[in-house]
């Protein structure tokens, strides 16, 4: 579960209505896996999925920013029922302005999660940017927060934890696995 951490974060994270997360790097482990054909492959950490959908399920919109597109990303997001998916996204804070316009929420009411530079435009942006453990050091450096786990490793999880955390609604979502 969440460990102690910095009464600072903990009080930006209860403000957050939105999390944004990059995909390669951050939901995954960054690796691509390409066929022949031209089909592409990504490894999705089960438990960093359970932790998007407890996310949303305790009230807080969820998003990915990529700047990649995939089929795979598109079906993987659809089943975890997360709604706002941007692919393809060169400039990530362009899609942050368009996605926080669309939801009418404020940039200090977000959280994105990203490892590498192109994540540093909507980073700088947002009310708490947080780098996976294995980022590069520059968006480490930007980072209110560093994961203690690795992009596609769990780190997606840590986050959605620590939010919940924040926000009062983790036990409640823990709760749903333990009555019978």
């Amino acid at each position: 579960m969440v460990e102690t951490l910095d009464k600072e974060i903990l009080s930006k994270a209860e403000q957050i209505e939105l999390v944004i997360f990059d995909v390669d790097g951050v939901l995954t482990d960054g690796g691509l896996i390409l066929g022949e054909s031209g089909n592409e492959y990504k490894v999705f950490h089960s438990r960093d999925g359970l932790g998007l959908v407890m996310l949303r399920e305790s009230g807080c919109h969820v998003a990915v920013i990529s700047g990649r597109s995939s089929g795979i990303v598109s079906e993987r997001m659809t089943a975890l029922g997360i709604e706002y998916v941007y692919q393809g996204q060169n400039d990530k804070g362009k899609a942050l302005e368009d996605l926080l316009d669309k939801l009418s929420i404020d940039a200090k009411a977000t959280a994105y999660v990203g490892d590498d530079l192109i994540d540093l435009p909507a980073m700088r942006r947002v009310g708490l940017a947080i780098a996976v453990a294995d980022a590069h050091a520059l968006v480490v450096e930007h980072a209110h927060w560093t994961t203690k786990e690795n992009g596609g490793r769990g780190a997606a999880r840590e986050v959605c934890e620590l939010i919940m955390h924040a926000r009062g609604t983790l036990d409640s979502q823990i709760q749903h696995f333990l009555n019978d």
